[in-house]
């Protein structure tokens, strides 16, 4: 799940027609694409950005469109993406509501950046050691991994 960095689609795609918004942040708030990404993680995403599979987006949930959550592209489907989470043990993806038509995929992750440490944290080492790890490109699974993955729920 993420926060919304504007009100409604309808201003986000009118800002994206002109060129005003083609770069955000989002929040992401559970642990369905851990170890990848954690929860308190900002992401730098593009909107409208060409989404391929291995790609990780945010997207609009299909049920309930005012909430947006972050998973990864796995492959195109007929009626869209089929997204899951990195977390094998957070089943909120495309096992639990099918495809996500392209309609509802706001936008595609290019950059985590870590959280600070915590309050207790903040020595020279700590911080040294998250600013090592702090800003990194989301990783890409390949999409002969992330389809090979995507055929073995199938087969269940």
């Amino acid at each position: 799940m993420v926060q919304e960095q504007v009100d409604e689609r309808g201003q986000e795609l009118d800002r994206e027609r002109r060129g005003l918004l083609r770069i955000g942040l989002a929040e992401v708030h559970n642990p369905s694409m851990v170890p990848t990404l954690d929860p308190g993680d900002q992401l730098v995403v593009q909107y409208g950005a060409v989404v391929r599979p291995g790609d990780v987006v945010v997207v609009r949930h299909p049920f309930r469109q005012d909430l947006l959550i972050v998973k990864r592209a796995v492959e195109r489907r007929e009626g869209g993406w089929w997204v899951m989470g990195d977390n094998p043990l957070v089943e909120n993806d495309s096992r639990e509501f099918g495809t996500v038509p392209d309609e509802l995929v706001v936008a595609r992750a290019w950059l985590r950046v870590r959280r600070p440490p915590g309050a207790g944290q903040r020595s020279a080492g700590a911080l040294l050691s998250w600013l090592g790890s702090a800003l990194r490109p989301v990783r890409v699974v390949p999409a002969a991994s992330a389809a090979r993955f995507s055929r073995r729920l199938r087969a269940r």
